[in-house]
């Protein structure tokens, strides 16, 4: 597969200006993971040439303990991703295509594997609530909730742009917000490859035996 390379400093401006609201058919602004797509390419993965250093973010898991990100995921391969339990279908689209794509996956490699999901949503993703929904998913994806700004912080920090909780015309809540998933090399540490939403599942059976070992799909 040839390798898709772009300045971070250029997703991370375009970050503030692309945005998909997650169940908002009406929306037509592109995720903010498409700006830098190879037109016709057709390739899942974005490799950076310049990686993102680990959002330092310290978090709730569903437990309701405290989950040091960078800590707990030293050293071992991750997947990042923002979004919010109650999306009719970016979000759980994206976690269900990555819980399948794992099932792949040597038993040591999945158990290796941590797959992070943020919500965008944290007043009404409590960890009780995040617990569940990602149990229907896969019981070993880790789900974080907390203060607002800390979160949307963090997500800025990898180019993600996430807008706070609000009603659109019709008064349902939606979170609007970024939709690419960022892997981190557990060699590094760094965000280096990014999938936008339009990653399948066969890209990520594909591309997570390469990922696990830090490695270039």
């Amino acid at each position: 597969m040839r390798k898709k390379t772009f300045a971070a400093a250029a997703l991370l401006a375009a970050a503030t200006l692309t945005l998909s609201a997650c169940g908002n058919g009406k929306d037509d602004k592109s995720p903010v993971s498409v700006v830098s797509e190879e037109s016709g390419s057709g390739k899942a993965a974005t490799v950076l040439d310049q990686p993102f250093d680990k959002p330092d973010l310290v978090l709730t898991d569903t437990h309701g303990k405290k989950y040091d990100l960078r800590k707990e995921t030293q050293g071992h391969p991750t997947l990042v991703y923002f979004g919010y339990t109650h999306c009719p279908d970016i979000c759980p689209t994206t976690m269900s295509n990555i819980a399948v794509a794992k099932k792949a996956l040597p038993k040591a490699e999945q158990d290796n594997l941590k797959v992070v999901f943020v919500t965008t949503d944290p007043g009404r993703d409590t960890p009780a609530e995040l617990g569940k929904w990602l149990k229907g998913i896969d019981p070993q994806f880790i789900g974080l909730t907390g203060n607002f700004a800390t979160i949307q912080a963090g997500a800025r920090s990898l180019g993600i742009s996430v807008e706070p909780t609000s009603k659109d015309k019709n008064g349902k809540l939606v979170s609007v917000h970024g939709t690419q998933v960022i892997a981190f090399s557990p060699k590094t540490n760094g965000g280096y490859v990014l999938y936008g939403e339009q990653a399948t599942v066969d890209d990520y059976t594909k591309d997570l035996p390469k990922l696990v070992q830090g490695a270039n799909p």
